[in-house]
C-alpha cells in the first residue's frame, strides 16, 4: 500500500492542543474542498511532486526524529487509500497520532483504532466556500481527546460558529479553537466576540508557525 507523500519535516505544532510542541508533519497530495484561505493549495495540485511511500517507510522516518507527536495533514489525509493501516502502524510504534481533518469526510471508520489517534476537526464557515460539503455526523463521534477549530473571517464566521457550537458542541467535551484567517480579521476581534457571548468552551488561537517563520514558508 503506497501513500502520496509531498513532504515530512520536525518543526512544533503551530496551533491546537500541542501547539509548541514537537511534532513530526507527514503532509498528504490532494483534497476534496477547495477552500478560498486555503494556504497549503500547492499540495493539491494534480501535477504537485509526492513520494510514494509504504506505511512501514512513512513510520521509520518518523521515528528517527525521536519525537512522540505526529500530524497526519494534507490536503486531506483521510482521502488516502488504505490510511486506516497507517494509523495502526503510527499507533502501534508508540506515536500520538493527530489527525487534520477537513470536516467532509466520516470519522467513523477512523475513531476506534487506537486511543493514541485524536482528530483535529475542521468545520468549514461561509467564507471558505465550502460549508455545504461538512458532514454533521461527526460531531457525534468526537470526544474529549479532540478538537474542532473554526477558521473565521469575519463577524458572519463568528456568528455562525458560534450557532454550529451551541446546536452540535453544548453537551460535547471536545475542544473548540477559533482560528483567524491570516491578514482577514484582527484577532482581538475575535476575543471582543468571544467575552461578549461569554463563549467559555472556546479558545483562540494563532497559528504560532506563521509568528516564527515567514507565513509562506514550507516544511515549518
Amino acid at each position: 500500500m503506497g501513500y502520496k507523500v509531498v513532504e515530512i519535516f520536525c518543526s512544533i505544532n503551530g496551533e491546537g492542543m500541542k501547539a509548541g510542541k514537537l511534532a513530526v508533519f507527514v503532509r498528504m497530495k490532494g483534497c476534496n474542498l477547495a477552500c478560498s484561505y486555503c494556504d497549503t493549495s500547492w499540495a493539491n495540485e494534480k501535477d504537485a511532486s509526492y513520494q510514494e511511500m509504504t506505511a512501514d517507510e512513512i513510520v521509520q522516518q518518523v521515528k528517527e526524529n525521536q519525537v512522540e507527536n505526529v500530524t497526519l495533514t494534507g490536503g486531506e489525509p483521510l482521502l488516502q487509500a488504505g490510511i486506516e493501516q497507517l494509523l495502526q502502524k503510527l499507533a502501534d510504534a508508540g506515536l500520538e497520532v493527530e489527525i487534520e481533518t477537513n470536516g467532509s469526510v466520516s470519522l467513523k471508520p477512523y475513531a476506534t483504532i487506537s486511543p493514541k489517534i485524536s482528530f483535529t476537526m475542521d468545520y468549514k464557515l461561509a467564507s471558505s466556500g465550502m460549508e455545504d460539503k461538512m458532514d454533521l455526523q461527526n460531531f457525534s463521534i468526537l470526544t474529549a481527546n479532540d478538537t474542532v477549530k473554526f477558521v473565521v473571517s469575519d463577524r458572519k464566521d463568528l456568528e455562525r460558529a458560534y450557532e454550529v457550537s451551541e446546536q452540535f458542541l453544548e453537551k460535547s467535551q471536545c475542544n473548540i479553537f477559533l482560528s483567524p484567517v491570516f491578514g482577514s480579521i484582527e484577532p482581538k476581534d475575535i476575543v471582543e466576540f468571544m467575552k461578549e457571548k461569554h463563549w467559555n468552551k472556546a479558545r483562540i488561537q494563532i497559528q504560532m508557525h506563521k509568528v516564527i517563520w515567514n507565513p509562506q514558508e514550507r516544511g515549518v
